[in-house]
């Protein structure tokens, strides 16, 4: 009888210690994002320098209606997520942007990404983005309520699903 009551003590002594830790603050992976440094899977030297331009990206995606499978792109960062780096967007030719996920959500970037060069290695495609993800996806970035409230449209935008990031400059 003492030893399951020992037993007991010990079990919720240590389930108590283990919820009482700290909860390590959520957000993006801490780092520089320097030249070199590869987000999910590794891409290719033989990838990397196979990788298209934005506007090549456009055209493509015109042209091959709507969806482009295995392809590179290489761009500059505009922004990151801020709360986990679940997402980034690229400049586009327009200086608009598009919108980049991480395949299964499988990796995060670092906020350091942003102004880096990047190639971008997965699959993109033409897309109708909802007036909610619009507005999902600008409170993400921190955008000013007045940006958010002006969002009153679905857009048709590239978005691109990327299996690994590197930065190149």
């Amino acid at each position: 009888m003492k030893f399951k009551a020992i037993l007991v003590l010990a079990a919720v002594s240590v389930s108590t210690l283990a919820f009482a830790q700290e909860k390590k603050k959520m957000g993006p992976p801490e780092g520089n994002a320097i030249v070199g440094d590869t987000y999910g899977s590794a891409v290719a030297s033989s990838v990397e320098s196979k990788a298209i331009s934005v506007e090549k990206l456009s055209k493509k995606l015109k042209k091959e209606n709507k969806k482009v499978e295995n392809v590179a792109v290489k761009g500059k960062v505009t922004d990151v997520c801020e709360k986990k780096g679940c997402w980034l967007t690229i400049q586009t030719e327009d200086n608009s942007q598009f919108f980049v996920k991480m395949k299964d959500y499988a990796f995060f970037v670092p906020t350091a990404l942003k102004g880096k060069t990047v190639v971008l290695d997965g699959t993109a495609e033409r897309k109708v983005t909802s007036i909610d993800e619009q507005k999902h996806y600008a409170e993400d970035a921190k955008k000013p309520q007045a940006e958010i409230d002006a969002i009153t449209q679905p857009k048709e935008e590239i978005r691109f699903v990327a299996n690994g990031i590197k930065v190149v400059n």
